[in-house]
């Protein structure tokens, strides 16, 4: 959820604030007033192109903050499901666990090294007079494309300029997926898919390398039995360094491990030594004090010395195994010489023993490929037909899914649109598997035939071609979305779509932004519409900038941008815009004035009925 938006010296916007409802919130004011750069300021946090041109006259730069909250079960589960998949730049495709919502936003902010402060993400923007942007999350500098992911899987802005995204294929397809619930469908395909490709790719890697395939294969069985005779082991290196230098030191370890022997039991380096050794000593010393039997800490401290003297005698014993362990000359040698020996193998193939192991043991597996007789290579197409098959079942069953769920969507968003003042228009949400144009039978005869690489009519996301098209009116063509519809129809239309997506699914943590959606609308129609937005803001966050009353009145909070003269009776000091909260009275004077341009006695009136039928 959005919680807060701040912007200074943006366009002519110097300083404003605003913290939108939990539900729906409107923004309205005169035409001109400033409202675009409301959107503006939320299309810069969410990573868009920077224009120097939108900053304040006389300002050095611009600047702008989104401040998004999550409660704690969003978080839980976006925690949860990051610590499942992992990093997403880095999860594996196979992986079922899919993170949208607040749990990919989450996600791609942990990628980026921050982490949300008390169940909220800062996400802000600066655009100097002169100079690059510079976008931060969390008080860390980021790409201002990591803003784009993160604040696309929570914004969502519906604008003349913004509903081209949803005419891509890729758009509507992700959008029938979002509402068809299809999430298991799709992971099986996509399972089914990535086997098929891995197998096209190493099938491929076989029939590409004929020509070098003896060359390289007489390589790789060279430098494997290279390596294998010399035979490495892990660490065996480290462990001959360490034994080199205790024979090139043994001097200097007989010499001390001698004179601490000599200091401590003389007799273990000298048979012939007199003298009581320091273990003696102290045992005469416990017994003495266990002789004393007058009361005190005179049998403590025995036990002390006692345990003292354990200690000492195995430190004795341990310096004694090393006298003598050095080695000799010609170990010495031996050590040197293998030590040559395994640096060769890292020079060629490593830096370390553990690189040479990890490529010898894939060079024999690329050696078997390389060796592969056309027996191998016929077992693998026939394993790649099996794989192509089971892909086609997996894509059959997702189309399946697809096609339900595109004929109910389409019905109930024709459905809102006739209370949405487009009686007559109409949307049917189109899905076609594509099939294979090369003579065969089916699509399974057809998968035998099929190369390394030519997978037919499957593509990541299955074998659909999913086109959403729109009848604006009664009797007109049926086009393509983008195509058929004015700014203000889309607007609605999509209006439609994410409630009939937020009736299927709830509202996913998102927030909703709209503009121009009351564009042609008036009357009845208009009631309908804020109803709608009303609706929607149960699941979600809606924010709505509008010029209609009808649709204010619905809303939780309202906002209004206005201009102010800077200074009075200054020419030169110019407008600034204004976005101030209305409330109470504020707010029944305002509706007042978007019913009729006046605030008279019978629109104030009307307002207040407005906003008190409106809050029921």
């Amino acid at each position: 959820m959005l919680e807060e938006l701040d912007i200074r010296n943006l366009g002519p916007i110097r300083e404003a604030s605003i913290a939108p409802a939990r539900g729906m919130t409107a923004i309205t004011g005169e035409t001109g007033a400033g409202k675009s750069m409301l959107l503006s300021a939320i299309r810069l946090v969410s990573g868009d192109a920077a224009e120097s041109s939108r900053v304040a006259a006389g300002a050095d730069e611009a600047w702008a903050q989104a401040i998004f909250a999550f409660d704690d079960d969003a978080l839980a589960v976006g925690s949860e499901r990051h610590d499942q998949a992992g990093s997403l730049s880095h999860t594996d495709a196979d992986d079922a666990t899919v993170l949208t919502g607040v749990a990919a936003a989450v996600a791609r902010a942990r990628d980026a090294g921050v982490e949300p402060e008390d169940g909220e993400l800062f996400l802000s923007r600066t655009v100097p007079a002169s100079g690059r942007s510079r976008a931060v999350l969390g008080g860390k500098s980021v790409p201002r494309s990591v803003l784009g992911s993160i604040a696309g899987e929570l914004v969502t802005i519906h604008g003349q300029a913004d509903q081209l995204k949803i005419a891509s294929a890729a758009r509507q397809r992700e959008f029938l997926d979002r509402v068809a619930d299809d999430e298991v469908e799709l992971d099986a395909y996509r399972h089914a898919w990535n086997e098929l490709t891995a197998m096209d790719e190493r099938l491929g890697r076989l029939r590409s390398q004929e020509s070098s395939a003896r060359q390289q294969a007489d390589y790789l069985r060279e430098s494997i039995d290279r390596i294998n005779r010399t035979n490495p082991q892990l660490g065996e290196d480290e462990e001959l360094k360490s034994r080199r230098e205790r024979i090139e030191n043994a001097a200097d370890i007989a010499q001390g491990v001698g004179a601490a022997l000599g200091a401590l039991d003389a007799s273990q380096v000298d048979a012939d030594a007199d003298g009581a050794s320091a273990v003696d000593l102290i045992n005469h010393a416990v017994t003495s004090l266990r002789a004393i039997r007058v009361g005190g800490e005179f049998a403590e401290q025995a036990d002390r010395l006692e345990s003292f003297n354990a200690d000492l005698g195995d430190v004795v014993f341990s310096l004694t195994q090393e006298l003598g362990d050095e080695g000799s000359v010609e170990d010495l040698d031996q050590i040197n010489g293998r030590i040559h020996e395994l640096n060769e193998l890292t020079r060629r193939w490593g830096p370390t023993l553990a690189d040479v192991i990890a490529w010898r043991d894939k060079a024999t597996f690329d050696l078997e490929d390389l060796d592969a007789s056309p027996e191998k290579v016929a077992e693998l197409e026939a394993e790649r037909q099996s794989l192509y098959s089971a892909a086609l079942a997996a894509a059959d069953t997702l189309s399946a899914a697809r096609t339900k769920a595109a004929a109910s969507l389409g019905a109930r968003v024709t459905d809102e649109l006739s209370s949405l003042a487009m009686s007559g228009a109409s949307l049917e949400v189109r899905v076609t598997p594509r099939e294979l144009s090369d003579g065969h039978d089916n699509d399974r005869e057809a998968a035998a035939g099929n190369s390394a690489g030519d997978t037919g009519p499957l593509g990541p996301y299955g074998r659909d071609d999913i086109a959403f098209l729109f009848t604006p009116f009664e009797g007109s063509a049926q086009l393509p979305m983008g195509k058929s519809a004015s700014g203000g129809e889309l607007s609605r239309l999509m209006l439609a779509l994410e409630l009939v997506a937020a009736d299927v699914r709830g509202g996913n943590d998102q927030t909703f932004i709209f503009d121009e959606v009351d564009a042609g609308v008036g009357g009845k129609a208009a009631v309908e519409l804020g109803k709608r937005l009303a609706r929607l803001a149960r699941n979600a966050q809606v924010i709505v900038v509008t010029h209609l009353a009808q649709v204010a009145s619905w809303a939780d909070a309202q906002f209004v941008v206005s201009k102010e003269s800077q200074g009075v009776g200054d020419e030169t000091a110019g407008v600034a815009t204004t976005v101030l909260e209305v409330r109470d009275d504020q707010r029944v004077h305002e509706i007042a004035r978007m019913l009729s341009g006046s605030e008279s006695e019978a629109s104030l009136d009307h307002a207040r009925e407005l906003l008190k039928d409106f809050a029921l």
